[in-house]
């Protein structure tokens, strides 16, 4: 009988296999670990890389923003620039019309003056010829310059208005033009200005010590010199208030234009009323009550009118008035206003020499 064949399973086999199951099971598990940590890396490398774009982001949003507000700050500049521009051209405008029609009025002026000039040679050639078949005279005493001042400094209470207009600067509109652009410390230091300061000096010195007085500046609004006495009256006696107001009136530089209509409103917001005006000024008023709502060169014909409605502005029975006039180029029409002015109201005229007083 054969023998039964056997097959011997031995633990070697066992091993051997189990062995290699492990060892790939190994290999996977450091393959996958492996694979984990190039993962966990790329993550992160993609993390950075996002954070860094956010905040390139970020930082583009500011400068935008900063390019923004510096565009914004350019246009407002480019609009006050246009603004300025367009300003300066009205002022240029303006300026070139003002020196055209001076220069238009001041050549009739000339031609005005060359006439009376030949008229004048005339009267001194016929005074020539009388001295010469007159009879001799005796030489007459000398003439104190106040005996020729007709001017009225009496009175109860003396109003004294005080044009402190640009055009009391100088006697020639192109002088007028530069020194009104001047600080105000070069302004009252002008020849004209401190001939008109001296003036009022000249009439306060010879009040009478019973007379009360005020001096009010005026461009186109009224104001006294002295602050604070608005409405009420000075005394002549007290030797400090004139000095007070003197040396207020030196401090005050000319500027504007100049409306006579309000500065004779004055003559009724004092209470006694003045009983004698003396007023300095150097031409016919440039703006009526109010100032016109668009500013257009004011023509010699518009000036005439605008005094004819001050004096029409005065009270029923209006004070004397004393006009001191200065000179002043391209109003001729001014010295006949004023002297109307005068007469209508039993008061005087000066015009006086530049050294005056």
């Amino acid at each position: 009988m054969a023998r039964r064949q056997t097959t011997t399973f031995s633990m070697s086999f066992l091993d051997v296999i189990s062995c290699g199951f492990g060892a790939v099971v190994l290999f996977y598990t450091i393959i996958s670990a492996q694979a984990g940590l190039f993962r966990i890396k790329e993550t992160s490398d993609l993390t950075a890389e996002s954070r860094r774009l956010e905040q390139e982001v970020l930082d583009g949003y500011k400068h935008l923003a900063e390019l923004r507000n510096a565009l914004d700050s350019t246009e407002d500049r480019k609009i006050r620039a246009a603004g300025l521009s367009r300003e300066m051209l009205e002022k240029l405008r303006v300026t070139e019309e003002e020196l055209s029609r001076y220069e238009h009025d001041t050549l009739a002026r000339r031609e005005s003056l060359e006439r009376l000039k030949a008229d004048l040679m005339q009267l001194e050639e016929g005074t020539r010829r009388l001295r010469e078949t007159a009879p001799p005279e005796s030489v007459p005493a000398p003439l104190d310059r106040e005996q020729l001042v007709t001017l009225r400094v009496d009175g109860k209470r003396v109003l004294v208005l005080v044009d402190a207009s640009a055009s009391m600067l100088d006697e020639t509109l192109v002088n007028i033009i530069r020194l009104r652009n001047m600080p105000p410390e070069r302004r009252i230091q002008s020849q004209k200005w401190r001939q008109a300061v001296n003036s009022v000096e000249w009439i306060a010195a010879r009040l009478p010590e019973a007379t009360q007085f005020q001096v009010y500046a005026f461009d186109t609004a009224p104001r006294p010199v002295v602050e604070g006495t608005a409405g009420r009256w000075l005394n002549a006696k007290d030797a400090g208030q004139i000095e007070t107001a003197i040396q207020a009136l030196r401090r005050t530089a000319p500027t504007g234009g100049s409306s006579l209509q309000n500065a004779f409103a004055v003559i009724r917001e004092l209470d006694p009323a003045p009983d004698n005006v003396i007023l300095i000024t150097d031409g016919l008023p440039t703006q009526g009550e109010k100032p016109p709502l668009v500013r257009t060169l004011v023509t010699a014909e518009q000036r005439e009118d605008l005094m004819q409605d001050a004096v029409k502005s005065l009270p029923p029975s209006p004070p004397p008035f004393n006009v001191v006039l200065l000179p002043m180029e391209g109003d001729p029409s001014a010295p006949i206003y004023f002297w109307r002015l005068a007469r209508s109201t039993n008061g005087g005229f000066l015009s006086p020499a530049r050294d005056w007083p």
